[in-house]
C-alpha cells in the first residue's frame, strides 16, 4: 500500500470514509520528518497493517488537519478509528508508530 498525501480539502473526507487511518504529520523543513519517511512507507507495506489507510499531512498546510490531532511538535503521528481519535504523539521511533497501528488492529 502506498502512503496518500491529504490536504485541507480532503482530510475530514478521508478520515470519515476509510475505518483505520494512521496520519504521519510533517513539515517540509523537518529533518526528523524526512529520516522517518523512508520507514513510514515500508510499514504502509507491511501484511501486519493490511487495512490500515496511510496518509501524510504538511502540518503548516492543513490546519484542520493539526487541530483534529493535537498536533504540538513534529514529526506526529495519529491513529484514527471509525473517523475518530484514539492516539496521537510526537515521535521519531518506529517501535511507537508499530504500537500506534497495533492499536488500530
Amino acid at each position: 500500500m502506498s502512503v496518500q498525501n491529504i490536504t485541507q480539502d480532503d482530510f475530514s473526507s478521508v478520515i470519515k470514509s476509510n475505518n483505520k487511518v494512521v496520519v504521519k504529520y510533517y513539515a517540509d523543513w523537518c529533518g526528523s520528518c524526512k529520516l522517518i519517511s523512508p520507514k513510514y512507507r515500508r510499514l504502509s507495506d507491511d501484511d501486519r497493517f493490511t487495512g490500515i489507510t496511510f496518509t501524510e499531512a504538511n502540518a503548516e498546510q492543513n490546519e484542520a488537519a493539526r487541530k483534529a490531532a493535537g498536533v504540538d511538535n513534529l514529526p506526529f503521528f495519529a491513529v484514527f478509528k471509525d473517523g475518530k481519535l484514539v492516539e496521537g504523539s510526537a515521535t521519531s521511533k518506529e517501535d511507537y508508530i508499530i504500537s500506534l497501528l497495533e492499536k488500530l488492529n
